[in-house]
Formats: structure tokens, C-alpha cells, sequence
């Protein structure tokens, strides 16, 4: 079959080629055919070096949805023919960590498709613990309606938790590409009456005017964010913030646009260490939220979606053909101002 394959090694760095069809190796094992996929920023992350946990040699790609083809004979709620969306995160649902929600760091998954094991930029991909990794989605639901549950709108959704909305509140993202949009909207649904979008691309704020995700927009280039997160709230600061840039500056804006005691969700990953300056901000009694997300939401979110009270159909803004993610791959690291997230099908 098909697949891309990250080489640390080539100068290319990725490149489509042929490999085995994956094969059952656990009797908890679902093997998807994949009918739709798009590329992460993480992707990229481990492209460039700075994912260390990540094996070399393996097929990328963690933002996909497909169709059962094969079971283990464990697997119990799901068969032959379901169209799924695929969970970003593996977990066997068992461990202490599973059971407490923090899926992330189970002690038999986390974070491996596409990262330590091959993932989903493949005709056919096995997935770990299918039962748990896997959701079926509704009749009403597209695959492109899908594509994203599993990844940033799950990202989405775990930032604006972190936060601990109340209704009413107001929350400030940094951020406003398809994470911090993601954000936004999750920070909408579960209450928040007034979200202010803070990013240096006219194009993505406009979109998070248009798409009613924010109700207020911030430049950097063109305003001083910390005087205008205090004009829009009575100079006070923000009730929460989610950071969805990864920048050094980003980092450090997040805290000072926050009000006392506010919380500050970071679902960004950064290229390289940030400080937290604690003399400067004491007083603050702020707290701290951050890693990778703990994606246990699927099938809500999905259960949102097939009720129409969100839709991430928007963020395509691009498609491609599977025999052309090289090309995909170029535009996306690239970065155009008009390129939201890509999908890729088979």
C-alpha cells in the first residue's frame, strides 16, 4: 500500500512509498481503511526535529477517519463496515490514568499514531485498543464532518475546559488558527459570552468574526493587546486564556492579559523552553494549565456536530488527492494566510 514515511535521516524527510498492509497483532486491534485525512502542526513538529519521543521510520498522521475493515477478536463495539473517527490519542481505558480521564498519559498508549507507530497518511492503518481509540460516527455525519473530532476540535474542547467557563465569562485565545478556532467555539458552547480573538493574520481573525466564534478581535501588529484586553473588560483581564500559538511572546502575553485569579489553559507545544517569570506575576494567584489533550469528548463532540451546533466544515480549506501529500504537506509548512487545514483523500 501506499504510505508516507518520515526518514530523520533524508534530506527530504518525507516521502510516499510502498509498505506492508498492517496486519491484527493484538486481539484489540482494528485495521481502518482511511477515507479522508488532514496534517497537523505536530506533524510538522516532528518533521523538524522536535518531538524526540518520535520513531524514525514510521508513517505519519494522527487526524484521520475511515472504515472498519478488520477486528481483533477482543474488540466488542465495533465491526467490519462502521465508519469511525480516529481518537489522536490511543488508551486502553483501563489504567489509572484512563480511568481518571487523563488519557494522555496512559500507561499503554498516549500519543503513538503517527509519533512512535505508524499512523494514518496510509491506505490502511492498525489502530490500539479500537474499542477506546475509535468512535463510530452517525448516519448524518460526512466523513469531512468528522475529520477533526479526534484532534484539534477535541484540542478545542480540552483548552476551553481547562479553563472552568462559567457562563458569562470572558475568555481571551492567542491563537486563531484551527486549534485556537476549535477554541473558540468550544469556549461559545460551554458558556462563555464574550471571546476575544488575538492573532497578527487579518484573514484568520475575520474568520473568527464571520464564523461568530469571537465577538472581538486583536492584532498585535496594529494594537496594544494588553490596553485593549483591559478596555474590553472593564480593566479587569481576562476570565480565562487559552494559548494556541506556541510562541515565546504568546507565553508570556497569556499571562498578562489574564485577570487575578484567572486560569490560563496552554494546549500550544513549543519548539523550545518557556520561563514563568513568578516574581513578576505574584500576586496574580493565577493557575497554570497545559499538555497534550486528553481527548475523552469524541462522542459528544460528534453527537454536537450531528445535531448541528457545531461544524468545523470551515476549516478546509484546501483538498488533495492521497498520491499528492508531499505537495499538501509543501503548502501546509508554507503557511499561506488562505490555508486553514487541508484534506487529504484516498
Amino acid at each position: 500500500m501506499q504510505a508516507l514515511v518520515y526518514n530523520k535521516n533524508s534530506d527530504k524527510k518525507i516521502k510516499l512509498t510502498e509498505r506492508d498492509y498492517p496486519k491484527i497483532t493484538d486481539n484489540l486491534d482494528v485495521i481502518v481503511e482511511v477515507k479522508i485525512s488532514s496534517i497537523c502542526t505536530s506533524d510538522l513538529h516532528i518533521i523538524n526535529g522536535f518531538v524526540p519521543f518520535a520513531n524514525n521510520n514510521i508513517v505519519l498522521g494522527h487526524e484521520f477517519a475511515g472504515e472498519v475493515v478488520e477486528t481483533g477478536k477482543g474488540i466488542k463495539n465495533l465491526k467490519k463496515g462502521d465508519r469511525v473517527a480516529a481518537n489522536c490519542i490511543t488508551f486502553c481505558g483501563e489504567c489509572y490514568f484512563c480511568r481518571h480521564g487523563y488519557i494522555n498519559n496512559c500507561i499503554k498508549g498516549g500519543w503513538e499514531l503517527g509519533c512512535k507507530i505508524d499512523g494514518g497518511h496510509a491506505e490502511y492503518v492498525r489502530i490500539p485498543f479500537g474499542d477506546t481509540s475509535l468512535t463510530r460516527i452517525p448516519d448524518n455525519v460526512s466523513y469531512e464532518n468528522a475529520l477533526f473530532v479526534g484532534d484539534i476540535l477535541s484540542s478545542g474542547y480540552f483548552a476551553a475546559e481547562m479553563c472552568e467557563i462559567n457562563k458569562g465569562d470572558t475568555i481571551a485565545v492567542i491563537g486563531s488558527g484551527p486549534v485556537g478556532l476549535c477554541a473558540m467555539m468550544c469556549a461559545k458552547y460551554m458558556g462563555a459570552s464574550k471571546v476575544i480573538a488575538i492573532d497578527k493574520n487579518e484573514k484568520r481573525l475575520e474568520t473568527a468574526l464571520n464564523k461568530k466564534l469571537a465577538d472581538y478581535t486583536i492584532n498585535p501588529d496594529k494594537e496594544a493587546v494588553e490596553e485593549k484586553v483591559k478596555e474590553l473588560t472593564n480593566s479587569i483581564g481576562a476570565d480565562g486564556v487559552i494559548e494556541a500559538a506556541g510562541e515565546d511572546k504568546t507565553f508570556q502575553l497569556a499571562w498578562k492579559i489574564a485577570r487575578p485569579n484567572a486560569i490560563i489553559g496552554i494546549i500550544a507545544m513549543y519548539e523550545k523552553p518557556q520561563i514563568l517569570p513568578l516574581p513578576e506575576m505574584y500576586g496574580k494567584n493565577l493557575t497554570f494549565k497545559t499538555g497534550g489533550v486528553d481527548a475523552i469528548h469524541c462522542q459528544e463532540i460528534l453527537e454536537l456536530i450531528s445535531q448541528g451546533k457545531i461544524s468545523t466544515d470551515f476549516l478546509i480549506t484546501h483538498k488533495f488527492p492521497f498520491n499528492e501529500i508531499e505537495k499538501a504537506y509543501k503548502l501546509f509548512a508554507n503557511r499561506p494566510d488562505n490555508c486553514l487545514k487541508i484534506a487529504i483523500y484516498k
